[in-house]
């Protein structure tokens, strides 16, 4: 017989041991301004430097820059003074606060609030429900009351929100051509970050973002330009309120919130006020028909256990629950990126 010595320890499982070091090393030299630091100065620095400026010490930086060279995420120099650390061409546009396509605000959040849920990952699969309580000592009952719990937190998710279709809205709008709809309304819009790639991508199109009214009082507030006068708003709580009548309705990573008898009864809501010859189009991440992958999916699947009552689901789960509430002609692309899109015509 073999012993435990004689076999290989596969380096998959070494990486999947050291995954969330890799990402709690990229989350901290964000929340300490690393990158930021790094891009306003114009010029290499050592780890004393950035360390003064950042007020660290001068050991624990020097060994947090060493890691991100080794992702890749900064480069090294050997000068005569020593080492000296600069940006990549990957921390400029994504890790820096300033950057049209950073992603700082999805990271601090993912950080300061996914982390802590996940510590409970054990129990989500053993109860079935989301750990807001353990985590937050607050009721999982309403997940969303949970994750908009102040204000601080709220503009945390939305700003994060906001900092992921920055880089993937276009990829789900120009999925299907929409130019037909004049009368966009974006369920759950929250920062209308998408909402604002949907009137440059289609000008001739007009966005109406429904949502909470704490929610829509934050986007005016912080997102949206007054002067922006495609998008519209429009508060209330798409469960128990009216839903307005519209040519397209857009939910975007809303349906894996929420269980299949909710996806149901919303669906049905917008099947009601959708104009006829309308459409729905759904963004979802999309797992593989028979669950195999992709990766991220079944990741992001979990993350739904530890804090929705949703899940992901596949092309033909979500062609079904539509199909369930009377849209029919379903089409689907998938983007080859993070989210996909299903189209229902009514």
């Amino acid at each position: 017989m073999s012993s435990t010595e004689d076999l290989d320890y596969p380096q998959a499982i070494l990486q999947y041991n050291s995954g969330f070091l890799v990402s709690k090393v990229m989350f901290t030299a964000c929340e300490l301004g690393v990158f930021d630091l790094l891009l306003e100065s114009g010029e290499p620095l050592s780890s004393d430097a950035i360390a003064a400026h950042l007020g660290t010490s001068t050991t624990g930086m020097e060994r947090l820059l060493d890691a991100c060279v080794g992702l890749k995420l900064l480069a090294v120099e050997l000068t005569q003074e020593g080492a000296l650390y600069r940006n990549t061409e990957i921390s400029n546009i994504y890790l820096t606060k300033s950057s049209p396509k950073s992603q700082y605000h999805i990271m601090m959040y993912y950080s300061n609030t996914v982390y802590l849920c996940w510590h409970y990952l054990a129990d989500a699969v053993r109860e079935g429900r989301n750990q807001y309580e353990r985590a937050f000592g607050i009721s999982s009952k309403d997940p969303f009351g949970a994750m908009y719990r102040s204000k601080e937190e709220m503009l945390k998710f939305m700003a994060g929100q906001n900092s992921v279709w920055s880089i993937c809205g276009r990829d789900v709008l120009a999925a299907f051509d929409l130019s037909p709809f004049m009368q966009i309304c974006d369920l759950g819009g929250g920062g209308g970050a998408l909402a604002r790639e949907c009137v440059s991508l289609y000008p001739n199109s007009t966005v109406t973002i429904y949502d909470l009214p704490k929610v829509v009082h934050m986007a005016k507030e912080q997102f949206i330009p007054p002067e922006e006068h495609r998008i519209a708003f429009h508060e209330g709580d798409f469960f128990n309120d009216s839903i307005p009548e519209a040519e397209l309705y857009i939910l975007s990573k809303i349906l894996h919130d929420w269980d299949d008898d909710k996806c149901r009864q919303l669906l049905a809501k917008v099947h009601k006020a959708c104009k006829p010859g309308g459409g729905v189009l759904l963004v979802e991440s999309l797992l593989n028909e028979d669950k195999s992958g992709p990766l991220e999916t079944q990741l992001y699947s979990m993350n739904m256990l530890v804090q929705t009552e949703g899940k992901e689901r596949t092309a033909a789960e979500y062609s079904k629950l539509l199909e369930a509430a009377g849209f029919g002609e379903v089409q689907v692309k998938r983007t080859g990126k993070v989210y996909d899109a299903v189209l229902g015509r009514k």
